[in-house]
């Protein structure tokens, strides 16, 4: 941990999950430069995150029977002293397991469960934004031989409740999976016949935006990055730039109060100049993947969410973005099995924390 004066007190290293992925990454990398110790833990061995963090440990996936079990065995090896979470579908497994890992000394900060559940639920995302009075797209779903409208009732047909065009996506899914576009009635029923419990939206007007944000224990909005997604891949963003929009961070605002989220988010939607509206498509209950945008524009919500994590108060001077900042990203490497110190440009993991089987 950094102290104020820029010493490091040794404590036991901060465990962070899913770190073969980019908001995985993300994270180990900023753990890392601010002077932490990290455990990284993932269900794939070959990680990327393992050869970024000073320790790993390959975990059960979080739907498995033992996920809880091992990461206790990992944190009681290694004396971890925080727990950074990056995988909302883990949330769920990670509060069962909360108990144990407090009494083992590990510090947690998880969202409340019916927070999560509501975000990873995208029908019933678009109800409480509805209920809310939250901006979003009009959303239908098919309930048996009908179509049924967020916040409406029920109608004919998916092109009758909802205006086209359509995004269809999966009621539960990850990034860009399974999500796809149509034009026209055509294209919208073979888009049905595709795409598995799908629901439909309008496709929102305007620009795409994602806000990277921390709301505090006592449910205010502690700081925000709001960047537009100028270019997109698999769902996350390789190109984006930093912006400031008041109507944005108030609908966002209201967003998070719907569904009663704490901790660290990411808030996706549409803003339309043209008009001012501003379009709520969905929230990720944790940090993103385009989380390094937000961080080199100044918005250090890795090492804020870390000491609220602690105990610590949230400074929110410090979670403010600098609008302007454009990032382009590119692809890296690491390799493994060469003579002599680790290829990692960023460091490797010292070795492996292998969970008991």
């Amino acid at each position: 941990m950094t102290l104020a004066d820029g010493q490091v007190e040794e404590t036991g290293p901060v465990l962070v999950t899913g770190a073969g992925g980019p908001a995985g990454v993300s994270v180990v990398q900023a753990l890392r430069r601010a002077g932490e110790r990290v455990l990284a833990v993932d269900c794939d061995p070959g990680a990327v995150g393992f050869h970024l963090a000073d320790a790993w440990a390959v975990v059960p996936a979080a739907n498995e029977p033992g996920f809880g079990d091992a990461l206790a065995a990992v944190a009681r090896t290694h004396e971890v002293a925080a727990l950074v979470p990056t995988v909302a579908e883990e949330l769920a497994a990670l509060v069962a397991a909360e108990p144990a890992l407090r009494d083992l000394g590990v510090a947690t900060w998880l969202p409340p469960l019916g927070a999560v559940e509501t975000c990873l639920d995208k029908w019933r995302f678009a109800e409480v934004l509805v209920d809310a009075g939250v901006p979003a797209p009009a959303t239908a779903r098919r309930v048996g031989g009908a179509w049924q409208v967020a916040g409406q009732g029920e109608v004919g047909g998916p092109a009758e409740a909802v205006p086209g065009p359509w995004v269809v996506k999966p009621r539960a899914g990850r990034g860009s999976r399974d999500v796809l576009v149509a034009r026209d009635e055509e294209q919208l029923r073979a888009a049905l016949a595709l795409v598995p419990d799908p629901i439909v939206q309008h496709r929102a007007p305007g620009r795409e935006f994602t806000a990277d944000l921390l709301v505090g224990q006592d449910g205010k909005l502690c700081g925000w990055a709001a960047r537009w997604r100028l270019e997109t891949r698999g769902g996350i963003s390789t190109r984006g730039e930093t912006f400031e929009d008041a109507a944005v961070v108030e609908v966002a605002r209201a967003a998070l109060g719907a569904v009663g989220h704490r901790g660290p988010a990411n808030l996706q939607g549409f803003a339309d100049p043209a008009t001012g509206q501003v379009l709520v498509t969905e929230i990720n209950p944790r940090f993103s993947g385009g989380l390094p945008l937000s961080l080199a524009a100044g918005c250090d919500l890795v090492g804020e969410y870390l000491r609220a994590v602690r105990g610590q108060p949230i400074r929110p001077e410090r979670l403010r973005a600098r609008p302007g900042v454009r990032m382009t990203r590119y692809f890296a490497e690491v390799f493994e099995g060469l003579a002599g110190p680790s290829a990692s440009a960023r460091g490797a993991a010292t070795g492996p924390a292998e969970a008991p089987s």
